[in-house]
């Protein structure tokens, strides 16, 4: 990566301004899992240790410029404050006089954990103002929040215009590390793998990856618009009707390239609210009755991608192969992520991208057993789909 890091800057006796991803679920007003504190650990002991003065920033849900005190930061201090084993200053701002004064107080190796920045409706407007009132806290700023790299916000790019050094802390650099080689430079046969609902989600993935990709492998909901492309019946499965002339073009555009499930999971009835399905039996995709809803993908596509992956050297993974969140339609999925644990074992870098992908190898178990599971959902989708990532963009050039 040719942006500078943390280990390039100078940290004793600096104030360092970090944007961190500390947006974590709560339970009853206390952390109810602290995930996200703990990725970004390494760089803020890393500027700790070095003597570094650390200001960290977040943002936590969605609290729309109003203050509310069930989005306050405050329990994330004391959760980081166990996790260092010393205290955590906490401001109950992120701008203003107090807050500059609690930052210039602060001794080497102390931190500082400021307030939400969603306080403040400038934090997501990305305004000049705002951005420039958070500058006067740091001397220097680190950005350790991929999962919000795709945003520009005032705390993640806006800021960078008033601070010479800008860096990327451990976690971003891993993330673009893993991201950045798996689709730049990959080791063939690279194979990637998409899932999810809807084909309108990953039309600019599909269209980036086809140019890169030795395989690119489909299942999700998503299957049944290139199914319905093909002309075949596909029940009461989710259908985007306006994508299926893009459906067609992608298949044309992909040929042998593109592998669709030869047979799927399916049921007469299905309620997602509930949780439930009615029977499950296992067709061909081309004998879909018209009647019934699929739900995941079958075993002999489970084997057919199997045998794809289990050559590969570089596996790319967005996107479930069904409806995961129910066990009886999660199966699909869960073998995808078995078999990328005998591929990762076997030497192949596996990324798995954020959101539900991650969610679901977490679900089964392997989430480190394989290379990479990314932090970022929407900024790992946005990577894959050749974009720039403005929070990464903004930061200096080693």
């Amino acid at each position: 990566m040719a942006k500078l890091s943390v280990e390039d800057l100078d940290l004793k006796g600096k104030k360092v301004l970090m944007r961190v991803d500390f947006n974590v679920p709560f339970d009853n007003g206390a952390v109810g899992n602290d995930k996200r504190i703990r990725a970004a650990l390494p760089t803020i002991k890393y500027v700790s240790d070095n003597g570094g003065r650390l200001i960290l920033m977040s943002h936590l849900g969605r609290p729309k410029g109003e203050r509310n005190p069930a989005m306050s930061l405050k329990p994330c201090a004391l959760v980081l404050g166990d996790l260092l084993g010393k205290p955590v200053a906490f401001a109950d701002d992120c701008v203003g006089a107090d807050v500059e004064a609690a930052a210039a107080k602060l001794g080497d190796g102390e931190v500082l954990l400021l307030e939400n920045l969603r306080y403040h409706d400038a934090e997501t407007k990305n305004d000049p103002a705002f951005a420039e009132q958070l500058s006067k806290l740091g001397d220097v700023y680190v950005n350790d929040a991929f999962g919000t790299a795709h945003r520009a916000h005032a705390s993640t790019e806006g800021v960078t215009k008033f601070i010479d050094q800008c860096a990327s802390g451990y976690l971003m650099t891993k993330e673009l590390d893993y991201l950045g080689k798996s689709t730049a430079d990959p080791k063939r046969p690279f194979v990637a793998i998409l899932g999810g609902a809807k084909i309108s989600g990953k039309i600019d993935v599909i269209s980036n990856l086809l140019a890169k990709v030795d395989k690119l492998l489909i299942g999700g909901a998503m299957i049944f618009t290139f199914f319905k492309a093909k002309g075949l019946e596909i029940g009461t499965s989710l259908l985007e009707e306006d994508k299926l002339p893009l459906a067609k073009e992608l298949l044309e555009k992909g040929g042998d390239k593109i592998l669709l499930p030869t047979d799927c999971i399916i049921s007469d009835s299905f309620d997602f609210g509930a949780k439930t399905t009615g029977e499950l039996k296992t067709v061909k995709v081309e004998e879909i009755p018209s009647d019934c809803i699929g739900l995941d993908i079958g075993q002999e596509t489970v084997n057919i991608f199997s045998n794809v992956l289990r050559d590969a050297k570089t596996v790319v993974w967005n996107g479930p192969m069904g409806v995961f969140e129910i066990d009886s339609t999660a199966k699909g999925t869960y073998a995808i992520a078995d078999i990328l644990v005998t591929a990762t074992s076997n030497g192949a870098t596996t990324v798995i991208g954020g959101g539900d992908s991650a969610s679901a190898v977490k679900k089964a178990g392997v989430a480190d057993k394989v290379s990479h599971v990314s932090t970022g959902g929407g900024a790992s989708l946005e990577f894959l789909e050749g974009k720039v990532l403005p929070g990464v963009a903004a930061l200096s050039e080693k």
